[in-house]
């Protein structure tokens, strides 16, 4: 947390949380009001500003360039980072697999365009993404990170342009049409693929929590 102080009354506050974001609160004392009051105000908005793109402008959305990360083997660049370690089983080939994620385009400044916590059932429950592991149908980058999670684990991967999404009916799919016309936009715009762009516009960040493994036998 970063607290940025202008002149009484006004105290501005930015929260930093995991996964990334940031939160803006204002706060002032009952203090009498003065000409300097706007003066104030425009120095905590241009303090905020400069905090915020500062952390994008450090890398922090663009981890692949952090020396914690590891390139897992085999994955045509998938880089992994574990952020905790399961106890569980490992997932193998033909398991049903349940998973928890945050997905994040690194293209534009780390936009969350999904997150299964926020999808909920009747009960008000987070709803887990599950597929068969093995299938074709869900982009390569997250089978390669979840196979060799324990279940329990979160890591974080990123994933390059080749490992992420190849068409637009690959899983997993925002449910919001307008999230998802803005993750395909972006990630197929054929200006900037022919621009030579294309080696960033689909780069992935996945926070991956690896919630049940079931073989189809038990």
């Amino acid at each position: 947390m970063i607290r940025c102080f202008a002149r009484a009354p006004f105290i501005a506050t930015v929260h930093f949380a995991s996964p990334p974001s940031i939160t803006i609160s204002a706060s002032h004392s009952p203090a009498t009001s003065s000409p300097s009051v706007s003066a104030s105000r425009r120095e905590i908005s241009l303090s905020i500003i400069a905090v915020a793109s500062s952390i994008i402008s450090s890398g922090y959305f663009s981890s692949p360039a952090r020396a914690d990360f590891s390139e897992i083997p085999n994955s045509g660049g998938v880089k992994s980072l574990d952020l905790r370690i399961g106890d569980g089983e490992i997932p193998i080939e033909g398991d049903q697999v349940a998973i928890h994620y945050y997905g994040r385009l690194a293209a534009k400044q780390g936009w969350r365009f999904d997150s299964t916590y926020d999808h909920k059932d009747s009960s008000g429950d987070s709803v887990p993404f599950t597929f068969i592991l093995g299938s074709t149908n869900v982009i390569p980058g997250i089978e390669t990170a979840v196979r060799s999670m324990k279940v329990g684990g979160i890591r974080r991967v990123v994933i390059p342009p080749s490992q992420g999404y190849q068409n637009t009916s690959q899983e997993p799919l925002p449910p919001n049409f307008f999230d998802r016309q803005r993750l395909f936009t972006t990630i197929f715009n054929p200006t900037r693929l022919a621009n030579g762009e294309g080696s960033t516009l689909g780069t992935l960040v996945f926070d991956i929590e690896l919630v049940s493994t079931r073989r189809p036998n038990r």
